[in-house]
């Protein structure tokens, strides 16, 4: 019998794209591994950074640069955040080779592994100025987990509880209003249902709780909550009447009828309703769309589709989770899923053999110094007790 492995696949907005180039289309790429094995990524806009056997790379259009010394990213757009043993800094997205535009130190005699980026002792990383922010979270609450969306903050806490902050125009923080907050505030919705993942996208917020259920909540412009998007109802009822678009209308994505109460915002957590009671493992949310994996072992994905980025093969958004069919045509098994602003990166357990999907190839390589020389419903929850 084969020995299964893991793999990468990433579907949506290439690199190349980002620079102009022709993009590789809709299909899924297999995510182009060396010979070392990809332990994890974290997708900026133009560019990724990977964890591999050999530590952590820079890859972009033509372009594949060591980061020697470093074993966590933060990446933006402006600014790329690297954590090491001993320290956090931040460079000029070009300007690696240069002094970084910040540096903190950070103890090296602790021996608990630290929570991942943002989090670091005493608050939390951002990947554009201020570089660093001090976490005031109320007393005796420790955060295990932090999710950054592009105007708010999600603090996963170590009793399960949620806190957010920041901006809250879009219903992002859950809070049941479109109020900003400075400092966190516990998400009272969610209380006494413990929370073990948080995720922020653009606007948009989700956790996971113990139990596997999914709460989504926030901006519903491209259906990125699987909730009726007014905007995606307009466009597929057009291209019915044109005989255009990107893809046929699934049974489950016919325009629908006039009374259908539509929702561009949802200020408290919704809980999404799987099919046969699966359960979610994973979520990560990208600047307007979704993804999760069942403990099943599939991908669904929803949301603003325009690069591919729901890895159905086609351009097309959607407000109803869809099971991403090709990893189950090939056999692929979901493990984790991290999504780009514009992409979504899946980890899945495939048999050994080779595989038909291309790969994200790049190609001149350099290194930079470290220190050592990220039909389904949804329901309201009831209780009362996340580059654009």
């Amino acid at each position: 019998m084969a020995a299964s492995r893991r793999s990468w696949f990433v579907f949506g907005f290439s690199p190349e794209e980002a620079v102009g180039e022709a993009g590789p289309g809709a299909a899924p790429r297999r995510l182009e591994p060396n010979p070392e094995r990809i332990r994890r990524v974290w997708p900026a806009w133009s560019y990724v950074v990977v964890e591999s056997d050999a530590g952590l790379e820079l890859r972009g259009a033509g372009l594949r640069q060591r980061l020697r010394g470093w074993s966590e990213a933060l990446p933006s757009e402006t600014h790329l955040v690297l954590r090491g043993p001993a320290a956090a800094r931040a460079w000029p997205r070009g300007g690696l080779r240069g002094p970084p535009a910040w540096s903190r130190a950070l103890p090296t005699r602790s021996r608990r592994r630290p929570p991942p980026l943002p989090l670091l002792p005493g608050g939390f990383a951002r990947p554009r100025p201020p570089f660093f922010v001090p976490l005031t979270l109320p007393a005796g609450v420790r955060a295990r987990q932090l999710a950054l969306g592009h105007e708010h903050a999600l603090a996963l806490a170590t009793s399960g509880e949620v806190y957010t902050w920041g901006g809250g125009r879009h219903g992002q923080l859950g809070h049941g209003t479109l109020e900003s907050e400075l400092h966190p505030q516990l998400v009272e919705a969610l209380a006494g249902v413990p929370m073990v993942v948080v995720a922020a996208g653009g606007w948009h917020s989700g956790s996971i709780s113990e139990a596997g259920d999914l709460y989504m909540w926030g901006w519903n412009e491209s259906g990125q909550l699987a909730l009726p998007s007014k905007a995606l109802a307009e466009e597929r009822a057009q291209a019915k009447d044109t005989g255009a678009g990107d893809s046929p209308l699934l049974p489950q994505e016919q325009p629908v009828a006039e009374d259908v109460a539509f929702i561009s915002i949802q200020a408290f957590p919704a809980l999404l309703d799987l099919p046969q009671d699966l359960e979610v493992t994973g979520v990560s949310c990208g600047s307007r769309h979704t993804a999760a994996v069942t403990r099943s072992g599939e991908l669904y994905t929803w949301g603003w589709g325009k690069y591919g980025q729901l890895g159905h093969g086609d351009k097309a958004s959607s407000d109803r989770p869809r099971r991403v069919e090709f990893l189950v045509a090939e056999g692929l098994r979901a493990e984790e899923v991290v999504c780009g602003p514009w992409t979504t990166y899946v980890c899945v357990q495939e048999l050994g053999g080779p595989h038909s999907p291309p790969t994200m190839g790049t190609q001149t390589s350099s290194a930079l110094p470290g220190t050592g020389t990220a039909e389904l419903q949804l329901h309201k929850c009831q209780r009362q007790d996340c580059k654009d």
